[in-house]
């Protein structure tokens, strides 16, 4: 449930995407935030702006849920929602939201990366949130770690990739959408199935 909760944003992002008509820039929602549209791109400024709705009406209902806690990472998630998409909405340039996953995508790898800089075991944060699944060498998990950075550095490249680079960012909202999802999960696929001998049961 929660894990649909927290794409139910980005499915309301991409239906408002592919439904709304680029030069429409009287559409109500940027009506609502007063933005003055875009010529060309008022697809994604209407998209951005029930992307930032949906985001603090999910995650608000998740803070109740979580008696009234959210974790780092979805604080960190909204943060990032409320200032692209603010920045988006008040500016009408989409060039911030789609910059938007890519940050993010960056600053999570960096994350993985750094953490056992900040920790007196030298611990990789992946094996905190592994350990009691996986039997590894302190070797293995700095490279299950250095695995984690790369898919999220990809996913970063893949986003201004299409954002910025291929047929003038067409494709942009289906990649964010879907492709982002389909490429974790074939990330995913590929270290479980390095993974495969060393977990601790076979449950």
């Amino acid at each position: 449930m929660k894990a649909l909760l927290d794409y139910l944003p980005i499915i309301i992002f991409f239906y408002f995407y592919k439904t709304t008509d680029p030069k429409d820039s009287q559409h109500p929602l940027l009506q609502l935030v007063n933005s003055a549209g875009n010529t060309d791109q008022n697809h994604i400024l209407v998209a951005t702006c029930a992307l930032l709705i949906a985001t603090l009406v999910v995650y608000g209902c998740l803070f109740v849920f979580q008696k009234f806690k959210l974790e780092k990472m979805q604080w960190f998630i909204v943060l990032m929602c409320v200032i692209f998409g603010g920045i988006t909405l008040v500016f009408s340039d989409v060039t911030y939201i789609k910059m938007k996953a890519v940050i993010l995508n960056i600053g999570i790898g960096i994350g993985f990366l750094v953490t056992p800089l900040f920790n007196k075991q030298r611990m990789p944060i992946i094996q905190k949130l592994l350990d009691p699944l996986l039997e590894l060498s302190q070797r293995g998990w700095m490279r299950l770690n250095w695995a984690w950075c790369g898919q999220f550095f990809l996913l970063a490249g893949l986003h201004f990739f299409f954002g910025f680079v291929y047929m003038q960012g067409k494709y942009w909202g289906e990649f964010t959408a879907f492709g982002d999802i389909l490429v974790s999960v074939s990330c995913l696929a590929v270290i479980l199935f390095c993974l495969r001998k060393h977990f601790k049961t076979t449950d």
